[in-house]
């Protein structure tokens, strides 16, 4: 059986216990980033988890990046600001050269560093990834010509880094659909103003998300991590991962929409008794409650098969899709317990309930999922 890391577990919940709920309304009125809670995880080694202790991180596996991703969505906060950066630097821990991971992953591991963007989605292609059109031409030995477009890329503005996957080699020129795509770390601090311009996008959550245009922007040819051409199988590496830890903050985010429901109806009091005495009412946060704990034990699942270095896309791709249904479900059933009240921004359900919408949706949709598992688990005939 996996380890829970309860210790962590608590120590997460302690710190999120200083972020109350005053304090995510008050980002969320004005789309402001949560600046101060990101330093306290990245102070509290939090967010280096992931990263080898040779480097300056934890040197843990992801399931205890999950508990720790369940446990802030758990507590009321949003790890959306910085889940990223879990992710990505697996590219460059499993691909990057060592001299890039001595640049990068300690100045990461103290916070000098923020790796949270992540440039992959494009307006014309959005989970067609093969499909994307940006380009980094070289120019002679020493650099890239980046130019294009991508949407979506969430943190932009509060990144030093990105992750980018752009073409290096035209479709029409390239064997396999799959080549030709190559993934750069782009010092973001450097290109502001010389060629990368970031322009946010205002949204129904606060999510620090943008669209970023490349005009003749110039990197260095060490950006480049890995081989040219390769960069859609080290993105491919890196999903899973994301999925899982997707997943383990849908399961935070549900359990507490959970407990706030159950709360709720024992002390409301309608008609002389709580409402939770209702069976309308108890029956929808129990069936809440299972899903839950059923989209738990997938994620968990996952997670063990990741850290043994198994096959786990079907596993990864269940986790997510089936903790984001239990998460939106519990939103949902949490409204309805609240009624009116809901609606109240003092309440906090009116902001999850907008912010766990997100994950059946994005990273990747849920329809996606299913086709997936249609396709590569169940082998029925390819739908597109």
């Amino acid at each position: 059986m996996a380890e829970d890391y309860t210790d962590i577990r608590d120590a997460v919940a302690k710190l999120c216990a200083q972020f109350p709920g005053e304090y995510w309304r008050a980002l969320d009125r004005e789309r402001a980033y949560p600046t101060a809670f990101v330093k306290a995880l990245t102070e509290a080694g939090y967010l280096s988890v992931l990263i080898p202790e040779e480097y300056g991180g934890s040197g843990l596996g992801i399931t205890a990046a999950a508990a720790i991703m369940e446990e802030i969505q758990k507590s009321g906060c949003n790890g959306a600001a910085c889940h990223a950066q879990m992710y990505t630097m697996g590219s460059v821990l499993r691909h990057g050269s060592d001299a890039q991971k001595q640049a990068y992953l300690p100045k990461i591991a103290t916070g000098e560093l923020r790796l949270q963007a992540f440039g992959v989605t494009e307006p014309g292609s959005g989970t067609d990834t093969l499909g994307l059109r940006t380009t980094a031409v070289k120019d002679g030995n020493d650099s890239y010509i980046v130019n294009g477009q991508k949407i979506w890329t969430s943190r932009a503005e509060h990144s030093d880094l990105m992750l980018l996957l752009a073409r290096t080699t035209p479709k029409e020129e390239v064997a396999k659909r799959t080549d030709g795509l190559s993934v750069f770390i782009v010092d973001m601090r450097e290109a502001k103003g010389n060629g990368l311009e970031i322009k946010p996008i205002r949204t129904m959550i606060n999510h620090a998300t943008t669209e970023v245009f490349f005009d003749n922007l110039r990197i260095p040819a060490d950006s480049l991590v890995g081989e040219e051409g390769k960069g859609f199988r080290y993105i491919l590496s890196g999903m899973n991962a994301e999925r899982i830890l997707i997943g383990a903050e849908c399961i935070g985010d549900a359990r507490w929409l959970i407990d706030k429901a159950a709360n709720y109806a024992r002390e409301r009091e309608v008609f002389g008794r709580p409402i939770g005495q209702n069976q309308g009412i108890q029956f929808p946060i129990a069936e809440c409650y299972a899903q839950t704990e059923a989209a738990a034990l997938m994620v968990n699942r996952a997670a063990e098969l990741f850290e043994a270095g198994e096959n786990c896309g079907a596993e990864a791709n269940m986790a997510k899709y089936l903790a984001a249904e239990a998460s939106w479900k519990a939103a949902d059933v949490c409204m309805q317990t609240h009624g009116g009240f809901a609606f109240a921004e003092e309440f906090d359900v009116e902001r999850k309930f907008r912010e766990t919408r997100l994950y059946r949706i994005a990273p990747i949709s849920t329809n996606l999922i299913l086709s997936y598992l249609a396709e590569h688990v169940l082998d029925l005939p390819r739908s597109y």
